[in-house]
């Protein structure tokens, strides 16, 4: 795989220092984001945790220095891949991801990293394969979660009411501080 090179350069080797990984880590979350924006050029998803954060800051560090794939070599890739995809559909997982095998999702709970790599027969997690996305959650957190969701592939539906603005059934708001009562 050929990375693009400027005209006359040779090759440029791209190794991140401990320096400034450490100091990325060492950013608080807003700090990181604002980076993030800086890099990127638009705000970062706010599901996305710190870690994957800071690898997505470093590679595209790295694509600025070395550079990406050259024409050739993405135009083989995509041909690849719609050649695997072609192969691989109908799959058999029923649970209306749209999610094709080979996909890794990965999701941090309780301070660890999670990898689920999409099967033909179902997900693959921690060498076992469950039939649903809501199983493997299960499996993670030990409490019952709607799979897609916990891994970040649907966003709830807000209301447009914050919580502190939420309303009683008669209408009312729920809370109301003693001098709104006329107490």
């Amino acid at each position: 795989m050929k990375r693009k090179e400027g005209a006359g350069t040779q090759p440029v080797s791209f190794d991140p220092d401990e320096a400034s990984i450490q100091s990325l880590e060492a950013l608080d979350l807003g700090m990181l984001r604002r980076r993030w924006r800086s890099v990127i050029g638009r705000a970062a998803p706010p599901h996305l945790p710190r870690s994957f954060l800071i690898r997505v800051i470093v590679y595209r560090q790295q694509l600025r220095i070395v550079g990406d794939f050259d024409r050739a070599t993405l135009k083989a890739l995509m041909a690849a891949t719609e050649t695997e995809a072609a192969a691989t559909t109908g799959t058999g997982i029923s649970d209306g991801t749209g999610l094709r095998p080979g996909t890794l999702l990965i999701r941090e709970h309780g301070g660890i990293m999670h990898r689920v790599n999409v099967q033909p027969s179902g997900f693959e997690w921690n060498g076992q394969t469950y039939d649903s996305l809501s199983k493997v959650a299960f499996a993670i957190t030990g409490t019952r979660w709607n799979g897609p969701r916990f891994f970040g592939l649907r966003i709830k539906k807000g209301t447009g009411q914050r919580r502190s603005e939420s309303r009683s059934a008669k209408g009312r708001p729920a809370f109301q501080p003693a001098k709104a009562r006329g107490a």
